[in-house]
């Protein structure tokens, strides 16, 4: 934490995560406890959580949060939605009113199966076809947002301060083996719903800290693949990028976090692993228009981990600890000592190195 004078400089949004790497379920009481001390990073505008192993009675469905703007939205929406996929649950997701969170959306979700016989005809794999669908409804269906649409796991956002936003969305009564949260301090971009993080595409979910100043050219690449860039922020690009590169290139997540903060050229000359020379050139030569540049932080959460990835130079804040079977990682420490304050081995990771932590094998 800087401060010039008497005024604190927070230096832009608050990101935290805590994974169990037994498995164990935590509720969402902890992480919400964790964004209270780094309130200052946030200005109300947008808050965020997401948390994986919620839904274990529907493990092998795809869960869809959704925001409506009105009630024919949602049935115009449901309509579409039961001509692709099998509807195993529909229902309004549990909210508890509080004088902090106005003017919210309807707030929905549906626990789906998409149609194999609709698969078949489209010769695509259940992945494909529900990324396709989510595109889908957030670029045609005005007043519809699909915010969240992997299996056995769940993202919770508003327009409001974390601590607020868990409050809201009843957090305490959800548990799960890894959260991610956000607070945001949006500079370029509207505060709204749909803009708040996580953003999220199947079971990834991405918080970032930052800028992207590669907005435009990231953007104009990622959309010649079917991806569409509709929430209003530059954070969603990361999302899709990194869908791309790990689900439809088959990239492994240190060779993702190689294009997204590629090393510098001439830091590249200067390896002296010859294959780790080649590999880096090699990315950075096939996906120029992936390197995304400005300072950030993200926080990226998928089935079994979560990954932290610092920009390059490192211009954003973030710390890693841990204690026992949990890893936890914030902009701020304080964050992880209201985690757990025997938290131990506190420490911050380098410029575009990424850590990824996985829970084991069989665990969830």
């Amino acid at each position: 934490m800087m401060k010039e004078g008497q005024v604190r400089i927070p230096a832009g949004c608050a990101i935290a995560a805590v994974i169990s790497k037994d498995g164990k379920k935590m509720t969402g009481e902890m992480i919400t406890a964790a964004m209270k001390p780094m309130h200052e990073r946030s200005n109300g505008l947008g808050a965020g959580f997401a948390s994986y192993g919620i839904y274990p009675e529907y493990r092998d469905l795809f869960a869809l949060h959704m925001f409506f703007d009105s009630r024919d939205t949602r049935k115009a929406c449901e309509a579409f939605l039961k001509e692709y996929f099998e509807i195993v649950q529909s229902e309004i997701i549990p909210t508890r009113k509080i004088p902090a969170i106005t003017d919210e959306p309807m707030i929905w979700r549906f626990f789906v199966a998409p149609l194999r016989s609709m698969l078949t005809s489209l010769q695509l794999d259940e992945k494909e076809f529900v990324a396709r669908a989510v595109m889908k409804i957030n670029t045609e269906f005005d007043g519809a947002y699909v915010f969240s649409s992997g299996k056995n796991m769940g993202t919770f956002k508003a327009v409001g301060f974390p601590e607020d936003v868990g409050v809201f969305y009843r957090l305490e009564e959800y548990e799960g083996y890894s959260w991610t949260a956000h607070g945001r301090y949006p500079t370029n971009t509207p505060g709204w719903w749909g803009g708040a993080h996580p953003f999220t595409l199947l079971d990834y979910s991405v918080v970032h800290n930052g800028e992207i100043s590669s907005y435009d050219a990231n953007r104009r690449f990622i959309e010649m693949f079917g991806y569409k860039c509709t929430l209003q922020t530059d954070t969603e690009v990361i999302t899709y990028i990194l869908d791309y590169l790990n689900r439809v290139q088959g990239l492994t997540l240190q060779e993702a976090a190689s294009v997204i903060a590629a090393p510098f050229w001439s830091t590249i000359d200067r390896e002296k692993d010859v294959d780790a020379r080649r590999q880096h050139a090699y990315l950075r030569t096939v996906f120029p228009s992936l390197l995304v540049t400005g300072p950030f932080s993200i926080l990226l959460g998928f089935t079994g981990g979560i990954m932290a990835l610092n920009d390059r130079l490192k211009l954003r804040s973030m710390v890693v600890g841990e204690k026992k079977d949990k890893v936890f990682i914030a902009s701020e420490e304080a964050a992880i000592r209201t985690m757990d304050p025997d938290a131990e081995n506190i420490w911050a990771p380098a410029g575009g190195e990424p850590v990824i932590i996985r829970v084991r094998e069989g665990a969830y």
